[in-house]
């Protein structure tokens, strides 16, 4: 398992990681956006933004970073930044395959990405990742599954993630939607050879949707390692959007909203790596203050009263517009 290597980092950040999603395209569905990414949005500087993050990242002790084929030109940007360090030798690398990426580098696409689980897929977009990544490459995840997938059920499709894994790269998935804790338990029951087929899961988790929870800490229970993407909820859980009991909550600690409702994650005993979704190198230092956080029981429970309906919260995350 890569993620090994961190189990013996002993820096404050060693449970983050960073996420690319927001800055390997020009649009995404963050809140905020204009303000973080201003008006040049070009390839140019998309990347140099992507390196800063990643030096910053780096250097302060984040070892995990993750991409996936529909993040534009996410991986792109990482394998430079790998290419241009080789002395940079002890992070994890993950990918994801299952949604292929259509926006054309425009912001205003209507369709920015489009979702298929198929063997084909699978074949041309771990090629695609292996001409970018090659070696570097760790983990290698179903993107977005659900508990209506082909892959959960596609015997042939199992024997090729098999057939990687036995080649050392990690076969893992990530999940979405209102029935994540379906999908993983789906996910978790999937065998090849007798063997479980998944050694990692990604999924949304956040003071908003704790409905995966139950389910991740089956996961972790099974010897998976799980990853928490969107704990920012896609920008709803930062200032100025944050609702009033996180901000009271922040004002207490003295650190930020998004410290704050990442620490919450960091909390939970089945959390592995909480990313951050950093658009800005000043947002990644905020994040990263998640693991200074000292919550108490009150500010917890406290916490625990914003959480919301899943079927809710992925009906108004549906209706986020691509910025």
């Amino acid at each position: 398992m890569p993620f090994a290597r961190l189990a013996t980092a002993t820096t404050p950040a060693a449970h983050m990681g960073l996420g690319l999603a927001a800055v390997g395209r020009p649009g995404y569905i963050n809140l905020g956006r204009e303000r973080d990414l201003g008006e040049d949005r070009g390839v140019e500087a998309m990347r140099r933004r992507t390196h800063d993050l990643l030096d910053a990242a780096y250097a302060q002790g984040v070892r995990y970073f993750d991409a996936a084929r529909s993040y534009g030109r996410a991986e792109e940007f990482l394998a430079a930044w790998l290419r241009d360090r080789p002395d940079v030798d002890d992070v994890v690398v993950g990918s994801k395959w299952g949604y292929t990426y259509t926006a054309d580098w425009s912001a205003d696409a209507e369709r920015h990405e489009v979702k298929d689980h198929g063997v084909a897929t699978y074949e041309r977009q771990r090629a695609e990742t292996d001409a970018l990544l090659g070696d570097r490459l760790d983990l290698y995840q179903i993107h977005s599954l659900t508990p209506d997938s082909p892959a959960l059920t596609d015997k042939e499709l199992h024997a090729r993630l098999a057939e990687a894994a036995a080649r050392g790269v990690t076969v893992g998935f990530s999940t979405s939607g209102p029935a994540q804790a379906d999908a993983i338990r789906a996910a978790l029951a999937v065998t090849v050879d007798g063997e479980p087929l998944f050694r990692t899961v990604q999924s949304t988790y956040n003071v908003l949707e704790t409905s995966a929870g139950p389910a991740l800490a089956e996961a972790h229970e099974a010897g998976l390692t799980v990853i928490v993407k969107e704990g920012m909820a896609n920008g709803r859980l930062a200032e100025p959007h944050a609702p009033d009991v996180l901000q009271a909550v922040a004002e207490e600690t003295t650190l930020g909203c998004d410290a704050v409702a990442l620490a919450l994650i960091l909390r939970q005993p089945w959390a592995g790596v909480v990313l951050s979704g950093a658009a800005t190198v000043a947002q990644l230092g905020s994040n990263l203050h998640a693991a200074v956080v000292d919550l108490d029981d009150d500010q917890v429970a406290r916490l625990a009263t914003l959480a919301e309906d899943p079927r809710a919260y992925w009906e108004r995350r549906g209706q986020l517009p691509w910025h």
